[in-house]
């Protein structure tokens, strides 16, 4: 074998490992590990190492490793680099396979054996901090576990940014195309390659700094976040650390009424601009994951709160203002399921009438709000719970991992410091310098955000619950606008948005842009019905066929001859033949059942499609009824 490979070690890219795995405590190595690695076992180093884990069932369990060669240098530290790659070692069992079978693959020496039994990341030992089930009873609240406790909690959220291109290069960036097929040297982090800004997210991150009401930097600047993972080629990920392009801001947010409703204002801390990393693709059974670069320098915006929200609700409906913020900037499309607004929330308890923060706890792997509320409720219990056992001191500073399987959290790594990342300012890249000029001219360009919009369908005697409803969705909120500009009747139109027509596109799946009814169109349906030429059940069915084919309620009140009755000469002659052909109903209705009243209006509707007005049949029916002829 080669004598290069006895010096040193890194893990290859391509490794042949669950990558999900989080990052080992080095400090859990003892003297005699270092000692024994240095003296006798440098074979390690060489690519036949596998590390020796505990499974499920007990039994040991060696996990490949691949490793690519180095030069010359501190080996036991890049070794020990690598190791924090594999969270649960057992540094005391690690153990050396002269037998591994090695090969050179693309001139990496690469280790083939692959075992089954290795554990997975939500496989852990379990300890006396390490819930198995969720401490929250299904009869017990929240507010009853917080009755002596106060939780406090922040959300930092990831927002990406829909630039046709990515933060440093000219490479585009679409969800779900071929993997590493929009890539360059400057994504890659190849030797020489120099990133250029893209003007685009300077102008987004100022937007939105904007709309969250924060204090704008004349000068910011971009500096490198150091860090080892598969996923960032650089080694290290372009961000902003002491001079963000915002800060000391704030957030509105309206609670919905089935939770108490409200008005909360939450602080925000700070927004910056950074580079998002690529992707791991966990495959087969877990034994390795590929990495996809597509990702890999596309524009982040990291919005960072204070800490002032306390329950799940208030987080939840924090991070769906935020998303529906984003939307109304046209900075984002903000769907979760995508990765395009990503929420890691913090999250301590303290006794009540403490001035002091509990240990702060990150949770991660919250794919939707519903999850964010339910993380934050378990987190809170387990929390509570080792309070109340006087066992607050095991709560450590530390990342989880939601399981929305379990519905619980489980430990994913030991939270790092600001230190370990090491800042320093970004060398190839100039400040950012914003003029008072450019702020204004984004400042003018800002569309009617969430907050105003709610507050101006307030003043139009809209419910709080129409409100949010109607001002969830940008596209939502700017049909009813529309149509209520053709001079509609305001609740009559937010009244028919929040009926039908949500009900149709939620049973066909479709957005409110994806049907072929227009603002224009519904406003003409209104007026027909409002001023009696066709009678509401007539305008269901022309509003179903308008949604489903298009065209115009005119042209379809005249092609299906629909317009309303209105003679009452004409509704009293078929109102007359409808009870001499229903004579035994119509002695029953004079006995006393004067249900029956029903019956014989749908006769009459039934024999004019419809069409007969309905105030005017009731009326002429009533008095017909009620005759004593």
């Amino acid at each position: 074998m080669d004598s290069s490979l006895e010096s040193s070690v890194r893990l290859d890219v391509d490794a042949s490992v669950n990558l999900k795995v989080d990052r080992f405590d080095i400090g859990r190595i003892t003297r005699d590990d270092q000692a024994r690695v240095r003296a006798g076992e440098r074979r390690a180093l060489s690519g036949e190492a596998a590390a020796q884990r505990v499974t499920p069932s007990g039994k040991a369990a060696s996990i490949p490793v691949y490793f690519s060669c180095l030069t010359k240098s501190e080996d036991l530290q890049i070794f020990e680099m690598a190791l924090t790659l594999f969270r649960g070692v057992r540094p005391n069992c690690f153990q050396l396979y002269s037998s591994v079978y090695v090969a050179r693959k693309h001139g990496v020496r690469c280790c083939s054996t692959r075992i089954p039994e290795a554990q997975t990341a939500t496989q852990q030992p379990k300890n006396h901090t390490q819930l198995t089930s969720s401490p929250l009873k299904k009869s017990q609240k929240i507010e009853e576990i917080l009755k002596n406790y106060e939780a406090v909690i922040g959300i930092e959220t990831h927002v990406q940014l829909s630039t046709h291109t990515k933060a440093f290069c000219c490479c585009p960036y679409n969800y779900g195309a071929q993997p590493n097929s929009s890539i360059c040297p400057i994504c890659m982090g190849l030797p020489g390659a120099l990133p250029v800004l893209n003007s685009k997210v300077i102008e987004y991150a100022v937007k939105v700094g904007l709309a969250l009401n924060c204090r704008l930097s004349p000068g910011s600047k971009f500096d490198r976040k150091q860090y080892f993972y598969p996923d960032l080629p650089k080694g290290y990920q372009i961000s902003q650390f002491d001079v963000p392009i915002a800060s000391n801001g704030y957030l509105d947010v309206d609670l919905p009424v089935e939770f108490g409703g409200g008005h909360r204002k939450f602080g925000i801390t700070r927004v910056h601009m950074e580079e998002d990393a690529g992707k791991l693709l966990h495959t087969g059974n877990g034994n390795f994951s590929q990495v996809d670069l597509n990702r890999a320098g596309v524009p982040l915006l990291e919005i960072v709160s204070e800490p002032d929200m306390r329950t799940g609700i208030e987080a939840a409906e924090y991070g769906a203002e935020l998303q529906r913020l984003v939307r109304y900037l046209g900075v984002s499309n903000g769907n979760m399921q995508e990765g395009s607004l990503r929420c890691d929330v913090n999250i301590s308890v303290r006794p009540i009438g403490q001035l002091e923060f509990g240990t702060k706890v990150e949770i991660k792997n919250l794919n939707s709000f519903s999850s964010i509320s339910r993380a934050i409720d378990f987190e809170i219990s387990r929390q509570v719970q080792l309070h109340n056992q006087g066992q607050a001191n095991q709560i450590v500073q530390e990342t989880r991992l939601w399981e929305e399987g379990a519905q619980k959290t489980v430990t994913m790594r030991k939270k790092e410091g600001l230190s370990d990342y090491r800042y320093f300012p970004e060398p190839d890249l100039p400040g950012v310098n914003l003029s008072e000029g450019y702020i204004n001219g984004i400042r003018d360009s800002l569309p009617e955000l969430p907050e105003m919009k709610r507050r101006r369908y307030e003043n139009f005697g809209l419910s709080m619950q129409d409100v949010l409803f109607l001002t969830n969705d940008v596209s939502v909120a700017a049909f009813f606008d529309d149509t209520i500009a053709k001079g509609a009747d305001v609740k009559l139109a937010a009244n028919w948005i929040m009926g039908d027509i949500a009900a149709y596109m939620n049973n066909e799946k479709l957005s409110i842009n994806e049907i072929k009814l227009t603002p224009d169109e519904l406003g003409e349906l209104i007026a027909s019905i409002k001023g009696g030429t066709i009678s509401g059940k007539i305008g269901k069915e022309i509003l179903l066929e308008l949604m489903v084919k298009g065209g115009t309620v005119k042209g379809l009140i005249k092609e299906k001859d629909l317009v309303q009755i209105v003679d009452p000469v004409e509704i009293e002659k078929i109102v007359d033949r409808v009870l001499a052909d229903n004579p035994k109903q119509l002695q029953q209705y004079r006995g006393g059942k004067t249900k029956l009243q029903g019956f014989f209006a749908g006769q009459v509707m039934k024999e004019t499609k419809g069409k007969a007005n309905p105030g005017l049949l009731n009326k002429i029916l009533l008095e017909k009824l009620n005759s004593k002829a």
